[in-house]
């Protein structure tokens, strides 16, 4: 099944048509850093470093919604290909800032132009009013499940009841 051809709309599950989109998206990303021999999470993680005072690195994966062994291993990457320093936090000796090098900085502002290109394209092609609904439909899913709405955690799940 191509990924762009949802099929019939009734048939459709939402977490079909979120994980299909975003699977599209992260490919297309992902084609595109190729092309400054990086990937998307690379470039997620260098538009999620503040370029004037840096980013605390317990910060980072919270905020980009990362495991911190992922995480670990991108800033590592990243440091070997010189985009960024890892620098004491002077506010707290026991932390440390990941600051954007000069190399880090242009390849933010490269990673900061798809991004915008991909926003721009959508803009381009969807009515407000449409693309205002999406972000009200995105915004209620994220609702439902911050809240435990879904799944409540005090639902007694099938490995549960086996113990």
């Amino acid at each position: 099944m191509e990924s762009n051809n949802f099929g019939n709309m009734k048939d459709l599950t939402i977490d079909y048509a979120l994980r299909a989109t975003w699977q599209a998206v992260a490919r297309m990303y992902n084609e595109e850093a190729k092309k400054f021999d990086g990937t998307m999470a690379v470039g997620f993680c260098l538009l999620s470093i503040d370029p004037r005072e840096g980013t605390p690195s317990t910060a980072l994966g919270p905020k980009m919604g990362m495991e911190a062994t992922s995480l670990s291993r991108i800033l590592k990457s990243m440091e070997e290909k010189g985009l960024i320093e890892r620098r004491p936090n002077p506010e707290d000796g026991r932390s440390v800032l990941i600051h954007l090098t000069p190399f880090g900085r242009t390849m933010r502002e490269d990673s900061k132009a798809v991004v915008l290109r991909f926003n721009e394209a959508v803009r381009s092609v969807v009515k407000p009013a449409a693309l205002e609904g999406f972000f009200e439909v995105s915004t209620k899913i994220n609702q439902l499940i911050a809240e435990k709405r879904i799944y409540p955690v005090t639902e007694e799940t099938p490995a549960s009841k086996s113990s």
